[in-house]
């Protein structure tokens, strides 16, 4: 099932299940109990909002040997994990706005893991457990403010540096799916996540380890080789195979 976040006209935003490219309302909790009303009003008449409201949006860097080479990195021994800010969600189809301060702004096509129960200390094996589903999500970097600082939270952390969406599947088979990067059309990033250094499981298990997991908590699970630079004008596309397309414009 594919679950949404979204308005018509001026309501207040609502969760909504697709059916055959028409959207019906939920009425309940997402994560808990729910009943889905029928589906009527066209896809192509609401506006998609990012997908969930995290607490806390988890992010893992150098999770493909192919972007740590690029990167002239060492592989890591566990999980590199960092955080960026809720205040850098945007929703699909808004601008990612480039701020004064960086000359080099660049996309990251990620895997997103919406966690659907709260959790600490998960074993890998019962990582699935805490799965609600998948969406796609592009983790904008200032790259050069993430050489000059060290800590990553100024490159990571600008408003509109969080797209994602633009729903979530809640049966998505994440094992082997192609992640696709577009700028204007033309292709700057493509892998599997079978080729993830830490799976899925793995990351869920480490990062609860560190900190307690709530519903609707997200996970980016790192970028494939092939990261490179956004200009105004530009407009990125984020495509999961099996799973959709998150698309975003770029401005000054």
């Amino acid at each position: 099932m594919r679950i949404v976040r979204y308005q018509t006209r001026n309501e207040a935003p609502r969760y909504g299940w697709i059916l055959e490219n028409k959207v019906g309302p939920i009425e309940g909790d997402i994560f808990g109990e729910y009943r889905r009303l029928e589906a009527e009003t066209p896809l192509n008449e609401v506006k998609l909002l990012a997908p969930v409201q995290p607490s806390k949006i988890i992010c893992v860097g150098h999770n493909y040997a192919e972007h740590i080479k690029e990167r002239k990195a060492e592989l890591p021994k566990v999980p590199l994990i960092f955080l960026k800010p809720p205040s850098s969600i945007i929703n699909p189809g808004e601008p990612i706005h480039l701020p004064p301060q960086s000359q080099q702004v660049e996309h990251e096509a990620e895997l997103v893991v919406i966690i659907g129960k709260r959790g600490r200390n998960i074993i890998a094996e019962e990582a699935q457990k805490f799965i609600y589903g998948y969406t796609a999500g592009n983790d904008v970097t200032a790259r050069d403010l993430q050489k000059s600082d060290g800590q990553w939270t100024r490159a990571k952390g600008f408003d509109s540096f969080c797209p994602f969406g633009p729903w979530i599947d809640t049966e998505f088979d994440a094992s082997d799916a192609v992640i696709t990067c577009r700028v204007n059309g033309q292709p700057r990033q493509m892998a599997s996540t079978r080729d993830m250094v830490f799976n899925v499981n793995v990351l869920i298990a480490f990062i609860s380890s560190v900190m307690t997991f709530e519903p609707g908590d997200i996970i980016f699970t790192g970028t494939p080789a092939g990261i490179g630079p956004l200009k105004a004008g530009d407009s990125v596309e984020v495509e999961i195979e099996g799973l959709g397309k998150l698309v975003n414009p770029v401005e000054a």
